[in-house]
């Protein structure tokens, strides 16, 4: 009974986790990216949205891999342990995923920054 109940309050927390990130970070990660992209707001749009479904299928990945337990829990102390140590894995996986976007577009748009301008037309 605990490890059905756990399994459920885990989807339903992780999941509702991956959803409020993803929709955070494709919200305010638009700005950046224009940025990242040289301002053109058509493209970062794009990479943004293909951003957003990367980010699910890998997090929904690792929440469906990660969901299986070896044993039956006993008590409801059990259960929170288990419940608390698979939520901490998925918010670790959401935080590394990110950081590794952020190191990235802020090398590219490094890169972008350092090339020399055209000169503006008069």
């Amino acid at each position: 009974m605990y490890t059905v109940g756990c399994y459920l309050a885990y989807l339903l927390i992780s999941m509702a986790i991956t959803v409020w990130v993803a929709r955070t970070l494709h919200k305010n990660g638009r700005v950046f990216l224009i940025d990242s992209f040289g301002g053109n707001a058509e493209i970062a749009d794009s990479i943004n949205h293909l951003l957003v479904v990367g980010f699910y299928l890998i997090n929904i990945g690792w929440i469906t891999v990660t969901l299986r337990t070896a044993g039956d829990l006993q008590d409801f102390r059990s259960t929170l342990e288990l419940l608390s140590e698979k939520t901490g894995g998925v918010l670790l996986v959401l935080g590394i995923i990110h950081f590794g976007n952020i190191f990235g577009f802020s090398r590219m748009r490094n890169r972008a920054l350092s090339r020399p301008q055209p000169p503006l037309p008069a």
